[in-house]
């Protein structure tokens, strides 16, 4: 007996060791998708095909009944399928697992299915259910879905993370007059008296954030460039069809040319068909089969500048480019998202050439990029290219500047170290390994270390999983006879980190007959510059000529004037974005940048240039001038802006320089010229204002409190023919009233998740509220924005929380609004690290200037 009890005990603990084991192996279950829960179902699933159907009713405010055939192979029982619905219990009607009814089980955003329902092999999941509308831009006669990074789990039952590709049968049963537009063609169409049933092949693999269908009313045209493209739009301007219709179809095929050649591997799709969408959220989202656009990006007008020209382009590359870097080759886990944004910018970058060969691409990749990436990485909200990421619920944080703008600039760098050739078979290898597949940078970093010498994993530490940008600083002696004896380089992080980025640049030597450049190659802290010994002092040195250096460079504060002799585009461009960041560390007083700035707005003649002035420009003006220096600045910047458009200019430049005089004209002599022009009582010889120009000009009127601006306003309205135009000005008006009650209930309105659906129109509308010439009235609504962030974040798309603090509480400079930030962050100990973040970036300007102010005073 003693011993069967001792048998007993053993096989008791050894049972009891299996239910610890497997207790441990089971996922704690969380709202959104943790990592914990991708991981499993990577290895638990395969061969994921979706059959999804959905009844799209004619009123928007009606339920759209929809039906999934889900077909798996599960590889693992020792957990439950966890499907992700981000949607209320009441939306599931049906569930049937092989054939059988079963319970409905719905918890924490996952519909479970229970194992006791599953087999080892293939299995058949349906269920019957009423589509989310959280993400189906839905409008009264055509809806979109917008599902990156997490969205696809608010319209249907899915596996919502990148690892997880799949294929999709869909159904559509729409309104008779609407179109459709999916990842596949349609094979099959079927019509009753008030409907029309669609029925689209299988599609390609993708992951459930690039799936998506467009229906409405919509237009269509077909063209062939090179490859068959169908794109929908709404535009109804005769002139704008007529001027950019075939540019946007050879822009596809231009940008498909370039990278089936340069990534040595063909389209990868079925199909490249797009929609052009009013008031879409972001420029463009790359779904697969068919990409979604801003529809006033892509459709312009004879009056458009090269800037615009080219930013349009740059985006349709982008998105192109998005076809082999996101959607051929997709992140294993969102984390890396960075990855196919920097491809997409990068590659679109260098399409360009070819396209605009006029074009100073160099200077272009300056302009487009270092702004914005200096924005973010010099503010308290700066972070790592690559950032981590615990639940997909939060990966919409994780998009900014920084991997938009800056991850690219890492990316020329790391090019110009390695060498094009070395990058370019590393990047085909790439391609090639993972298609149709996931990788994550650790994956790229091993094919590219076996390209090139260069220690990736060292290199890549510092420029991916480290934040901030170097301070560069010099030491230069001269001899006797005024020769440079030695030249020193130096380099120390912004935030005192010790971290150090290997880099690449140029620095110039003017001299009054000639210059002379030295290329700087960075691989420590510092580097004496051997070439630059026995040179003669120069007048000037402007670091970074090249624009490829990132970071904040040495500035001769004592003499700005030498910045417009610089003939060489680049150089000068970097100059006066490099006077910019030291003003903004404080080297140089904003004073005496703006002056700079206005000496090069009235001499520049190079349109990327004076588009970089202008914004510069225009911050210095609104955020960092006291309100005397303000006060005599307008007066004098007016009129050198008028002055200038009186002479003869490119339209461009003309465009460039209304738009800045157009924001700063609220002095009673410039209303009365901006009225005057508005009025078509003067016309400026070669600026070339469309429609929305016109709306624009009228909106800052009202702005600037002209005796008119009621009438002014509904003038506007009654011009505008576009439906989709309408309904926005109609939006917008109460953000413009003269009234602060009626003001004051648009915001109060922005309460409801309904009235903030079109964000794009939301920003518009916040920006006229928080205009500097308002703020004394609406400075009152600053905590009740900062409330309602989280909200912001929870109900809109990625780029929303951060556009809503930008256009409130990142439109002051004042101490009062600066304090408001301090009790808010005070008060709300808990408040989202990802938010607080995003509230950082936004109020930069808004530190900074706190301390140039008191240093002023």
């Amino acid at each position: 007996m003693k011993m069967i009890s001792c048998f007993l005990s053993f096989f008791t603990a050894i049972v009891f060791g299996f239910s610890q084991s497997k207790q441990k192996q089971s996922i704690l279950l969380e709202k959104g998708v943790s990592q914990e829960l991708a991981i499993f179902r990577k290895k638990q699933l395969r061969n994921v095909v979706y059959a999804l159907s959905f009844v799209i009713p004619n009123k928007k405010d009606e339920e759209i009944a929809s039906n999934l055939v889900l077909n798996l192979s599960v590889s693992d029982l020792s957990n439950p399928l966890y499907l992700d619905f981000n949607e209320k219990s009441q939306n599931i009607k049906s569930v049937k697992i092989n054939g059988k009814n079963s319970a409905i089980v719905h918890e924490k955003e996952h519909i479970i299915i229970p194992t006791e329902n599953l087999i080892l092999g293939p299995n058949k999941v349906e269920i019957a259910f009423i589509a989310g509308n959280l993400s189906l831009n839905r409008n009264d006669d055509y809806l979109y879905t917008l599902l990156v990074p997490d969205r696809a789990s608010t319209v249907f039952p899915c596996l919502d993370q990148p690892d997880i590709k799949a294929t999709y049968k869909l159904r559509f049963t729409v309104p008779k007059d609407w179109s459709v537009l999916a990842g596949a063609d349609v094979k099959e169409r079927m019509e009753t008296e008030n409907t029309v049933t669609y029925t689209f092949g299988e599609s390609d693999k993708m992951s459930s954030y690039l799936f998506s269908f467009v229906a409405g009313k919509f237009k269509s045209i077909t063209q062939n460039p090179g490859m068959e493209m169908t794109m929908l739009y709404r535009e109804n301007n005769p002139e704008k069809i007529q001027v950019s219709t075939d540019t946007i179809f050879k822009l596809h095929q231009q940008s498909l040319d370039f990278l089936e050649k340069y990534t040595h591997y063909k389209f990868p799709f079925q199909k490249l068909d797009f929609a052009a969408i009013p008031g879409f959220q972001y420029g463009g989202m790359e779904h697969v089969g068919a990409i979604q656009y801003r529809e006033s990006t892509l459709f312009l007008d004879n009056s458009a500048t090269d800037s615009e020209k080219l930013d349009r382009a740059k985006l349709i590359a982008h998105e192109t480019s998005h076809m082999w870097f996101g959607d051929l080759v997709t992140m294993k886990w969102f984390d890396d998202v960075w990855m196919k944004e920097v491809f997409a910018n990068f590659m679109a970058d260098k399409i360009m050439n070819p396209i605009f060969p006029k074009i100073n691409h160099n200077l272009q990749f300056l302009t487009a990029h270092y702004p914005n990436a200096y924005a973010e990485d010099r503010s308290l909200g700066t972070h790592p290219i690559k950032q981590n990421l615990a639940n997909l619920k939060n990966a919409g944080s994780l998009y900014g500047s920084i991997i938009y703008n800056k991850a690219p600039i890492m990316m020329r760098q790391l090019e110009a170290s390695m060498g094009e050739a070395a990058f370019q078979k590393g990047i085909q290898k790439y391609i090639q390994k993972f298609a149709n597949d996931n990788a994550d940078w650790n994956n790229l970093v091993s094919i590219l270390d076996a390209e090139t010498p260069l220690d990736m994993q060292k290199w890549s530490e510092v420029w991916v999983n480290k934040s901030g940008r170097a301070i560069f600083t010099d030491k230069i002696e001269y001899d006797a006879q005024n020769r440079i004896k030695k030249f020193e380089i130096l380099q120390k992080a912004e935030d005192k980190s010790g971290n150090v980025w290997p880099q690449i640049f140029d620095i110039t030597l003017l001299y009054p007959n000639e210059i002379k450049t030295i290329k700087v190659n960075l691989k420590e802290q510092k580097v004496n510059l051997a070439a630059a010994v026995g040179l003669m002092k120069p007048l000037a040195i402007i670091y970074n000529s090249n624009g490829f250096g990132y970071g904040v460079f040495p500035l001769d504060g004592n003499h700005l004037e030498y910045i417009l002799t610089v003939k060489d585009e680049v150089a000068r461009g970097s100059a006066y974005l490099n006077l910019y960041e030291n003003m903004l560390i404080g080297t140089v007083a904003p004073t005496a940048a703006f002056d700079c700035f206005m000496m090069g707005i009235e001499a520049e003649q190079n349109e990327l240039v004076l588009k970089l002035l202008t914004n510069q420009a225009n911050v210095v003006f609104w955020k960092l001038l006291t309100e005397r220096q303000q006060i005599m600045a307008q007066k004098q910047l007016e009129d050198i802006l008028y002055e200038r458009l009186q002479t003869t200019l490119p339209s461009n430049i003309k465009k460039t320089l209304f738009n800045l005089f157009s924001s700063i004209a609220y002095s009673d002599s410039a209303k009365a010229k901006l009225y005057q022009i508005w009025r078509k009582e003067v016309v400026i010889q070669n600026l070339k204002l469309n429609e929305d120009d016109y709306t624009n000009i009228a909106m800052n009127l009202a702005i600037f409190k002209h005796e008119k601006a009621a009438e002014i306003l509904n003038a506007a309205k009654t011009v505008i023919t576009n439906l989709d135009k309408q309904r926005r000005f109609n939006f917008l008006l109460p953000s413009l009233s003269q009234e602060e009650s009626v003001r004051d209930a648009f915001m109060e309105s922005l309460k409801e998740d309904k009235n903030r659906e079109k964000e794009s129109w939301v920003g518009v509308g916040l920006a006229n509220f928080h205009h500097p010439l308002r703020q004394e009235s609406a400075k009152k609504y600053l905590k009740f924005s900062l409330d309602l962030v989280e909200e912001i974040q929870r109900t809109g798309d990625i780029f929303f929380p951060k556009d809503w603090l930008n256009n409130t509480i990142g439109k002051y400079a004042s101490k009062e609004a600066f304090e408001v930030v301090q009790t808010f962050l005070k008060e709300n100990p808990n408040f989202s690290p990802i938010l607080k973040r995003k509230l950082w970036q936004a109020t930069d300007a808004l530190y900074r200037a706190q301390n140039i102010k008191k240093e002023t005073e």
